[in-house]
């Protein structure tokens, strides 16, 4: 039996011999591709790790089109008028990370306004408004003042240094005219038309009243003939007071008061006649002091004269 195993174990190593370079690599590629079945298992797991590896997210690319490459775009400048006493949203948005902090900063003394959600000063008209998870930190001002004009930075602070966005506040005083000359001459009979302008007024006023005199006329149905029309705008406001069958009692002064701005006043002569006319007997009733002289004076003046020749 031991002659047996021996005689195969010969037969084995002699066919080994003799087998063709061909048979052999094919043997070699057949024995590395069934042995190594767990190893090329191991080498896809090896690849899935590495697009796992690559497909991480970059902790710094939400902010990174913040970074200094775009520093200079970023440097922008908005305009924002708002009326005086209303207020005041001034827009900034940025992407806060933990290690981040968005300040606003007011340049005419570099006083720090607020840091993060956090507000640095003791003038309660100043917040920051920002939503939990939103990109917006707008700084609020209530009741606006002349001295909040100027120049606001919200900054963000990064590795690198700071990225800036200015905002230019302007706070502008609603101004109300009425269009033509401070006296206004009528003739008896006519139609008193009346045109009062706010200008300067980012937000219209809530409300326009004229007065004759001291007493308010837009829903006067006593005397009638009274028509009162406003029409707003984003830049200006008009309002329009109609005054039909002009009447000598409707002689006086015409006042337009605005909810946000002074008051306009105007006055207006009922008169029969030409325009000439009303103003003579304006002057006649209390305008400027008459040069006539009596007979008797005259008579002394001119003796004077005489005298001096």
């Amino acid at each position: 039996m031991m002659a047996f195993k021996l005689a195969l174990i010969l037969v084995l190593v002699i066919t080994a011999s003799v087998a063709s370079p061909a048979e052999a690599a094919t043997a070699v590629v057949v024995s590395s591709s069934g042995t190594g079945g767990g190893g090329g298992g191991g080498g896809g797991d090896s690849a899935t790790g590495s697009a796992s590896d690559t497909s991480t997210e970059d902790p710094v690319s939400e902010i990174r089109h913040l970074l200094p490459k775009a520093n200079l775009a970023n440097n922008t400048v908005t305009n924002i008028p708002v009326q005086l006493g209303a207020t005041a949203f001034l827009p900034c948005k940025y992407r806060h990370l933990a290690d981040h902090q968005v300040s606003w900063f007011r340049r005419r003394d570099w006083h720090i306004l607020t840091t993060g959600i956090f507000t640095y000063t003791n003038d309660e008209r100043f917040t920051v408004l920002h939503p939990p998870e939103s990109d917006d930190w707008t700084l609020q001002i209530k009741y606006t003042t002349r001295r909040d004009n100027g120049t606001y930075e919200c900054q963000l602070s990064t590795g690198t240094g700071v990225i800036s966005q200015f905002v230019n506040l302007h706070v502008v005083v609603p101004q109300a005219f009425i269009l033509g000359s401070t006296d206004y001459h009528v003739q008896l009979g006519s139609t008193i038309k009346l045109v009062c302008v706010i200008k300067q007024s980012p937000t219209p006023p809530q409300y326009v009243f004229w007065y004759h005199d001291d007493h308010m006329i837009n829903y006067d149905t006593q005397r009638g003939g009274i028509n009162v029309s406003t029409d707003t705008g984003p830049k200006k406001t008009q309002s329009h007071l109609t005054i039909s069958d002009a009447r000598y009692e409707d002689t006086g002064n015409y006042t337009c008061s605005a909810s946000n701005t002074r008051s306009a006043s105007v006055n207006v002569f009922v008169s029969y006649g030409d325009k000439m006319a009303a103003i003579q007997r304006r002057k006649a009733g209390g305008g400027a002091p008459s040069l006539s002289l009596a007979p008797g004076l005259w008579s002394l003046v001119a003796a004077a004269f005489w005298a001096l020749r």
